[in-house]
């Protein structure tokens, strides 16, 4: 505010002019701010069209997206599959009228109503129960077979990784860790794989069992996290940490070797022992074996003895579970 007669600077409730003592008249009162104006409805997606998640509408009928789809194929027997997922996998499988796939018993996920299931040992009598409950799996393993026309019937994958369809020609084999067995067409033959070095059953992560598939047919087999191919010549080693084998061709040979240097063994981190793969052929190598998981999250659990929770329990039942994959 200034003063009209000299036009010295005032402050705003001056009755005076400090510089000419000029009067200053009283000044009216500012008038309020306009109230600000209220903000417009919220429109709903009924009325503007828009897409809640899953591109459904209120009011409309649940329709959720198809999940990814990883693979496509067809088998020996005219059974056609797909891979579906990213993580958490599925195959889900299509059979013609009479075709028949197996699995080890409690890995179906699900199935049409006319796909017929059926328990046996397939062919392996006593002795395949027999090497099947000393290498740890199932005594029996069902078979599914389509009648009356098409059918599917779907498996999943029981921990986080990738569910690999492994085309065999006759005759062919495979060699995939213990475990990593899911379904197969009925052409394929399901084994077990012992190894020949005592060494390598007790210091390669695998133990003394593996499994054995042979051709023809295609078999679909879980490893764990993320899944890298090696081509090895003849002669050519690869050194990997205990566990993170998934599948080698027979090829192959599987030995260990201890640790060089002694700061090595103390320090390192890597324990006694490595796994040695030795080409000519082709091998598969898992990002995160179910042991290494299940051994981080342990450390994470609650110790001691009363004091523990039962959630702490629950925890502690599942990762004894993983550990015994």
């Amino acid at each position: 505010m200034q003063c009209p007669t000299c036009g010295a600077v005032l402050s705003p409730t001056a009755k005076f002019c400090s510089q000419c003592g000029t009067r200053i008249a009283a000044q009216p009162p500012a008038a309020p701010p306009p109230p600000m104006a209220p903000p417009p409805p919220m429109a709903t997606p009924a009325a503007t069209g828009e897409l809640y998640a899953y591109g459904n509408q209120i009011g409309q009928r649940l329709d959720l997206p198809d999940p990814t789809v990883m693979a496509r194929g067809r088998g020996v027997t005219g059974m056609e599959y797909q891979i579906v997922g990213t993580t958490l996998q599925a195959v889900i499988l299509e059979l013609d009228p009479g075709e028949t796939v197996y699995s080890e018993s409690g890995a179906m996920s699900w199935m049409s109503g006319n796909i017929q299931m059926a328990t046996n040992t397939r062919g392996g009598g006593l002795g395949g129960m027999f090497k099947r409950a000393i290498s740890g799996e199932s005594l029996f393993l069902n078979e599914f077979t389509s009648v009356g026309g098409k059918g599917i019937v779907a498996f999943a994958s029981d921990f986080p990784g990738k569910i690999v369809p492994v085309p065999l020609l006759e005759g062919q084999s495979m060699i995939v860790q213990k475990q990593a067995f899911l379904c197969a067409e009925k052409t394929v033959s399901l084994d077990i794989h012992f190894r020949k070095r005592l060494g390598a059953g007790f210091f390669g992560g695998e133990g003394f069992i593996m499994q054995k598939l042979t051709g023809p047919g295609i078999a679909f087999v879980c490893l764990d996290g993320e899944i890298v191919e090696y081509t090895l010549d003849a002669g050519q080693v690869l050194k990997v940490d205990t566990g993170h084998v998934a599948m080698y061709e027979p090829t192959v040979d599987f030995d260990i070797e201890m640790v060089k240097g002694f700061k090595n063994i103390l320090l390192g981190g890597e324990g006694l022992f490595l796994t040695t793969l030795r080409g000519p052929g082709r091998v598969w190598l898992q990002t995160m074996p179910t042991t290494n998981l299940a051994k981080a999250v342990a450390g994470y659990l609650p110790m001691g003895g009363g004091g523990r929770s039962s959630g702490g329990d629950v925890l502690g039942d599942v990762i004894g579970g993983l550990l015994d994959r």
